[in-house]
């Protein structure tokens, strides 16, 4: 039974297809706890499936959800990081022009 999904995986991956395992969407992009909670719901019977289903769709979409939300805020911050990088280096030139300035102003006198 493994075998059999991991090669629909396979195969959905490979042409595009959206992943879903019966009724679970994006199963794959959860992470495999919740897979695999969903491999095991998929063999009890309809009605715990049925009972158990939405429950676990519900946290599938949360936790791809929160890995989204997880990237853009890493995204973030190395943008902020390079910003503050770039705002250091000007925040020196202009230091050092402001000395550069002094220096001329005081020879001048």
């Amino acid at each position: 039974m493994a075998i059999v999904i991991t090669r629909l995986t396979v195969l959905t991956k490979l042409i595009g297809m959206s992943s879903t395992i019966g009724t679970f969407s994006k199963i794959n992009e959860a992470p495999i706890e919740i897979q695999e909670l969903a491999h095991a719901l998929e063999s009890l019977p309809s009605e715990c499936h049925e009972a158990m289903g939405p429950a676990i769709q519900r946290a599938i979409d949360c936790s791809i959800r929160r890995k989204r939300i997880l990237n853009l805020v890493q995204e973030a911050l190395a943008q902020l990081r390079l910003d503050m990088k770039y705002l250091i280096f000007d925040l020196e030139a202009t230091r050092r022009e402001r000395d550069d300035y002094r220096e001329q102003i005081e020879n001048q006198s």
